[in-house]
């Protein structure tokens, strides 16, 4: 993303750690849900206790970024693009909080399979979760690059993640109706599939705030049943 120069030293060099702070943390969490995931596919329990003991990391920058936006709100005189970057960092940080927070839940689910009895997992799990990984790395790219239309085509993928969450939660339910004693380990996966849906709706809004910050337009609304959905609008520039 780009900035303009500061008068102002002391803010330029405050608006880059906020930057870098970001890029750190957006990488201990892309980091994160990719070793959660391979925690479950591979069974590797190890791993998953790995996982859950590097969210502290996560949260630690979480603190730094909420500090320095703390710090330049109070302290400087926002032009309007440095309010959209500081407001929406404190956005971005929130939503990669929760997601290493389901990255934990999913390797908590793992450590409960492992201790089960084997369990078939369906094929389009990991294709699900590939996808989502996908999706943060270009929600992530997008923010690096402030292309708000990378991070439209980010939010456009979500649709997919929920469509292979109802499929997989099928599938799942029609094994378990024909063997019964699968349930404990079919409730813990069946959590897996919801938490990774809703690591997709996070990197949405990852999406959501990256246009935010370059273009200056909120695509939420909310219908008239009061829940919130997603509008990307056409653009023919910024």
């Amino acid at each position: 993303m780009n900035y303009r120069v500061h008068v102002d030293r002391g803010h330029e060099d405050d608006l880059g750690r906020l930057r870098v702070q970001l890029l750190m943390m957006g990488g201990r969490v892309e980091a994160l849900i990719g070793a959660s995931i391979r925690a479950l596919t591979e069974r590797d329990a190890a791993l998953a206790r790995r996982t859950i003991d590097c969210d502290c990391v996560v949260d630690q920058h979480e603190i730094t970024i909420d500090e320095i936006c703390r710090d330049i709100l109070t302290l400087r005189q926002q032009a309007p693009s440095d309010l959209r970057f500081v407001t929406g960092s404190l956005r971005l940080a929130t939503d990669l909080e929760r997601i290493a927070d389901l990255g934990v839940s999913i390797s908590r689910c793992t450590l409960n399979l492992c201790a089960g009895a084997p369990f078939p997992i369906n094929a389009d799990l990991p294709r699900m979760a590939a996808e989502v990984e996908s999706m943060l790395h270009e929600a992530l790219s997008a923010f690096v690059a402030g292309d708000a239309s990378r991070a439209e085509q980010v939010i456009a993928r979500g649709q997919q993640v929920h469509d292979l969450s109802a499929q997989i939660l099928r599938v799942l339910f029609a094994h378990v109706a024909e063997n019964a004693r699968g349930i404990t380990q079919a409730v813990h996966l069946q959590s897996v599939v919801k938490y990774v849906e809703r690591v997709g709706d996070h990197v949405a809004n990852l999406g959501e705030t990256v246009i935010l910050m370059v273009r200056g337009e909120n695509i939420r609304q909310v219908s008239q049943s009061g829940a919130l959905v997603r509008a990307v609008p056409d653009h023919k520039g910024n």
